[in-house]
């Protein structure tokens, strides 16, 4: 006769027990985001001002974030056009506050990029990155002391050194002068 495997020591109780516990769970209502126990419904717009109270969001962001949370597009687009016009929102104040804060660790074209992809306009983008002062040469000089300090000893941290760089978006060209000036410096 052969015995069945030995239970694990976790299990309080019959194995009825659990499937009894998986349907009072199934049976509760679901979970609605937008109300509270005890309060009526959040609104829109209250969402989106306690979501811009934290940090700046760009239009097109804080659309996706309402809309994940269940708001039809139509309405999400109607509150963000009066939370604009209300100056709470603003692109380019959200393209300033991202080229000043990406400027010391990421190049011109990276945060270009990356504002780009949150659906700033071009306009925004040069006016944010011309305020920031952003200055490629120093950005990677900066960084590249900051993060590595001395010139590579071999092929395997240069690559590596190469690498962490460009994932920054600095030219190629840019990254291959800084490490021979480094190299030339430390040896002469």
């Amino acid at each position: 006769m052969r015995s069945s495997p030995p239970r694990s020591r976790r299990r309080s109780g019959p194995p009825s027990a659990s499937r009894c516990r998986a349907q009072r769970v199934a049976a509760r209502p679901p979970k609605n985001r937008f109300l509270t126990v005890r309060s009526a419904p959040v609104s829109l717009r209250a969402q989106a001002i306690r979501l811009l109270a934290r940090r700046e969001y760009a239009r097109s962001e804080l659309e996706q974030r309402l809309i994940a949370k269940g708001a039809q597009r139509s309405e999400v687009g109607l509150v963000l056009d009066e939370l604009i016009a209300q100056g709470y929102l603003s692109d380019a104040r959200y393209a300033r506050a991202m080229a000043t804060q990406k400027a010391a660790g990421y190049s011109r074209r990276s945060i270009a990029g990356a504002l780009k992809a949150k659906g700033i306009a071009g306009t925004d983008i040069e006016r944010a990155l011309a305020e920031a002062e952003t200055d490629d040469e120093k950005a990677l000089r900066a960084l590249w002391q900051r993060r590595f300090g001395k010139p590579p000893i071999d092929e395997r941290e240069k690559a590596r050194q190469v690498r962490f760089l460009q994932a920054r978006g600095f030219a190629l060209s840019a990254i291959f002068k800084l490490i021979r000036q480094a190299a030339e410096t430390a040896n002469g």
